[in-house]
């Protein structure tokens, strides 16, 4: 199914001199992924006080949701390219997405008027799609990433969402449809996940530790 995870190669493609520069610098993966979620926090949180009184705030979501998907590829590619795969780098590459992704999310909490539960249903389901992801390797089965609402997906959609308050187009109840809908998709992608994984044929206990592999 359709997700915007089938572009990654092109984008890496573009940002491959920056990766060989920051190589050449002595960055690593690891360091790209802890600043990520750092910054990612530090966002969420300006968002959320923020916003209230400065509705523009929002639009720091689409600006830095594109530049966190632009860090994601990059520590993958640190990882896979230059020989910084780690053990220590595949738990910080999936706790760390989780935390900041549900930081980001729920900065919308900062929107009068807006019901918690929409919300807190989207970033619950958003988690399990990144566990259902992972189970894959318990089973044998790589990494899932199939979409239709795959971290790119929901990083384009809370970006939307946050361009459209910036601008004052939309109120509280648009973007809870968006959330519904939204979580209504996440739970298929939870289901598609767990079938491919049922449906790859692996040897057992054929287990790898991956950083490289990011959405």
């Amino acid at each position: 199914m359709a997700s915007i995870y089938a572009l990654k190669g092109r984008f890496q493609d573009l940002l491959r001199p920056l990766v060989r520069r920051l190589h050449a610098a002595g960055a690593t993966a690891n360091q790209v992924t802890v600043a990520a979620a750092l910054v990612s926090l530090a966002v969420a949180a300006l968002v959320y006080w923020g916003a209230p009184a400065r509705p523009w705030l929002f639009a720091l979501l689409p600006l830095w949701m594109f530049a966190r998907m632009a860090l994601n590829a990059i520590d993958g590619m640190l990882a896979r390219e230059f020989g910084q795969q780690s053990r220590l780098g595949a738990y910080l590459n999936e706790l760390c997405d989780v935390v900041s992704d549900s930081a980001l999310y729920l900065s919308l909490l900062a929107l009068a008027g807006l019901h918690a539960a929409p919300l807190l249903a989207f970033v619950l389901l958003a988690a399990l799609t990144e566990y259902a992801g992972v189970l894959g390797l318990m089973v044998g089965a790589p990494r899932r990433y199939d979409g239709p609402m795959g971290k790119s997906d929901r990083a384009f959609v809370i970006g939307a969402l946050g361009l459209l308050l910036a601008l004052g187009w939309i109120s509280a109840w648009p973007v809870e449809i968006a959330l519904a809908l939204a979580s209504m998709l996440c739970a298929w992608t939870v289901v598609r996940r767990v079938r491919a994984g049922l449906r790859h044929d692996a040897a057992p206990g054929a287990v790898s530790v991956r950083q490289g592999e990011r959405e």
